[in-house]
């Protein structure tokens, strides 16, 4: 067991190395192609494409604050922005109510494809 256990910390260290490497890779690359205002570049033998995304996060408070019913809130627990989504899809909460409960966030996407 001795042996597993030290090669689960192993794997588990190189994971965040490899994790770490991969943040400061997609900077440079998302960077590079900010640069060149290019949302997609052919590089070497490699499509890499920035996919422009917004999100809201929510305020607890403010969101619990904005629900007709808190038995709503206990099917939640916390913010959970798919299954607000959904709530909204299927008419339980109109998307009024929701309207100053949260932050729109704007990230981008890094996908990169073999050619």
């Amino acid at each position: 067991m001795d042996r597993i256990v030290d090669r689960y910390y192993l794997l588990k260290q190189r994971q965040r190395e490899t994790e770490q490497e991969l943040k400061q890779l997609r900077e440079e690359i998302t960077a590079y192609c900010e640069e060149r205002q290019a949302e997609q570049l052919e590089i070497g033998a490699y499509k890499v494409k920035l996919v422009s995304q917004t999100r809201k996060e929510y305020d607890d408070e403010k969101l619990y604050e904005a629900l007709p019913d808190p038995d709503l809130w206990r099917l939640m627990s916390k913010a959970d922005g798919s299954k607000i989504s959904s709530l909204v899809r299927l008419s339980v909460i109109q998307e009024e109510r929701l309207e100053d409960t949260f932050e729109v966030k704007h990230i981008k996407l890094l996908h990169v494809d073999k050619i």
